[in-house]
C-alpha cells in the first residue's frame, strides 16, 4: 500500500534531516517532482486541495423554466400540479431542449421542489404529537397460524395475541382449531 501523503511528507523531512539529501536526490529517491520536495521541507502537512469551480450543467439554461413551474404548481390543486415527465415534455417543446435526459431533470426536480416549497413559507410542518394512552382503556387484538407439537404431531393452531397499549403486556394463546380447546390456562 503506498504511504499517505503525510507519511511521505514525514519520510522526506527525515531523510533531508538525517541523510542530507539534496532536493534532486529526494525527488529521485521518492519518484517525485522536486516542487512537491521543497512543499515537504517547508512544511510538515501538505497544502489542501484546491476547490474546482463549479461545472457548468447544460440544464442550467433550463433551470429558471422548471423552477417556474415549480413555483407556479404552488397554488395549482394537487392534480393539476407538474409531473416531472410533463415538466421534461415541455422543455422539449416549449424551450428546445435538447441532449439533456429525463433522469437529469428528474434529479433536479427531486432536490429542487423541496427547496422552492420551503422558500414559499410551505415547507413541511415541524410537529410532534405524542401518543398517550391511558391505563385499561386500549388494547390491540390480532389472530394468526402457529405450528405447535400436539401428543407428538405437528398441529396447526391459531394464536390469539391481546396486548395492552398502556403496559405493553401481552397475553398469548394458541387454539386448536379443529377441536376448539386452548392449551394455555386462563389470565
Amino acid at each position: 500500500m503506498a504511504p499517505s501523503k503525510i507519511e511521505m511528507y514525514a519520510a522526506i523531512r527525515r531523510d533531508s534531516r538525517m541523510l542530507g539529501l539534496s532536493v534532486r536526490a529526494l525527488a529521485r529517491k521518492y519518484g517525485i517532482h522536486r516542487r512537491t520536495v521543497r512543499e515537504a521541507l517547508s512544511s510538515a502537512f501538505p497544502a489542501p486541495r484546491k476547490k474546482l469551480p463549479p461545472r457548468r450543467s447544460r440544464l442550467d439554461a433550463f433551470k429558471p423554466a422548471i423552477d417556474e413551474m415549480l413555483r407556479a404548481d404552488l397554488d395549482a390543486p394537487r392534480k393539476q400540479r407538474h409531473t416531472v415527465k410533463r415538466m421534461f415534455d415541455r422543455l422539449l417543446d416549449e424551450h428546445e431542449m435538447e441532449g439533456i435526459s429525463y433522469s437529469t431533470v428528474c434529479d433536479y426536480v427531486q432536490w429542487r421542489r423541496p427547496e422552492i416549497r420551503h422558500e414559499a413559507g410551505l415547507g413541511p410542518a415541524q410537529v410532534f404529537i405524542p401518543q398517550t394512552h391511558r391505563p385499561g382503556v386500549e388494547a390491540e387484538v390480532d389472530f394468526g397460524d402457529v405450528w405447535v407439537k400436539l401428543r407428538g404431531q405437528p398441529t396447526k393452531c391459531t394464536l390469539f395475541t391481546f396486548r395492552m397499549s398502556f403496559s405493553g403486556k401481552a397475553v398469548h394463546r394458541p387454539v386448536d382449531r379443529t377441536i376448539g380447546v386452548s392449551y394455555v390456562s386462563a389470565w
